[in-house]
């Protein structure tokens, strides 16, 4: 692991200059933090601000990038005004980072940075992503995939690191809640956004809530079930209250 760790070092120091693309999950907090600590002010992490991201994340974000101490920039990003995006057929994915990559590469260029990168690790490779075609298109590098790490890498090197992010559960916009073909709108955002933050107060670490029209379908570890169900009647009420009209649990259960 310590010489994938020199190869990813390696990497950041040869590209000289970089934006992070920084969400503040494991992965991209990782990458923020070693390239800091090799280019230190010639790196420059960017945060997307949108209605598909929590505030809470953004907030974390802000959180550990001052933490680090790198140079962090909070970027408003229009994808609800993409009709492709808003459409939200299987290419949604593409058609976000596509615009948000566009925009990063704006902002090195105003910069006078020379790279944009992107928190993808190696494991990534194995799933269909549609957004590391839009990298691969736009000339954005993905330092942790070309040095070998994975996921299990990534925590174990955060945790070592003393990063507050190593043991975070995985991450994803709130949009990948909203079945294909389903048009994506602020208020659906809105509404599922409240929903997971009011499980996430009950103690919950990770949830999803999917949406179905009037359906709500939950999401959590196996190991959060019991505390789901002892807290029943308290979610059936608040998520009535957002609109649903039937909530279920997915026993399959998250990871």
């Amino acid at each position: 692991m310590n010489t994938k760790l020199g190869h990813l070092e390696s990497i950041l120091n040869d590209l000289g200059s970089t934006l992070i693309a920084y969400s503040g999950g494991v992965d991209s907090t990782f990458l923020a933090f070693i390239a800091h600590k090799v280019l230190g002010k010639k790196a420059v992490a960017v945060t997307a601000i949108s209605p598909i991201h929590p505030e809470s994340e953004t907030e974390s974000a802000r959180a550990i990038a001052q933490k680090i101490g790198i140079r962090h920039i909070l970027l408003e990003t229009k994808e609800l005004g993409d009709p492709s995006f808003v459409s939200n057929d299987t290419s949604r994915c593409y058609y976000c980072k596509k615009g948000i990559f566009t925009e990063l590469l704006r902002i090195a260029s105003e910069e006078g940075l020379g790279w944009v990168i992107d928190g993808s690790n190696y494991d990534d490779t194995s799933d269909n992503r549609p957004g590391m075609i839009a990298a691969a298109e736009l000339g954005v590098r993905s330092p942790l995939i070309e040095a070998g790490l994975g996921k299990k890498d990534i925590r174990s090197l955060s945790h070592e690191f003393g990063l507050p992010s190593w043991d975070k559960p995985s991450l994803s916009c709130l949009a990948t809640r909203i079945p294909y073909g389903t048009p994506i709108t602020v208020d659906l955002l809105r509404r599922i956004s409240e929903a997971e933050d009011y499980l996430y107060s009950l103690g919950l670490r990770e949830v999803r809530v999917r949406h179905h029209g009037p359906i709500a379908r939950i999401e959590v570890p196996s190991s959060s079930m019991g505390l789901l169900i002892e807290e029943k009647k308290r979610v059936v009420e608040r998520l009535h209250a957002l609109g649903y009209t039937c909530i279920t649990l997915d026993l399959e259960g998250l990871g």
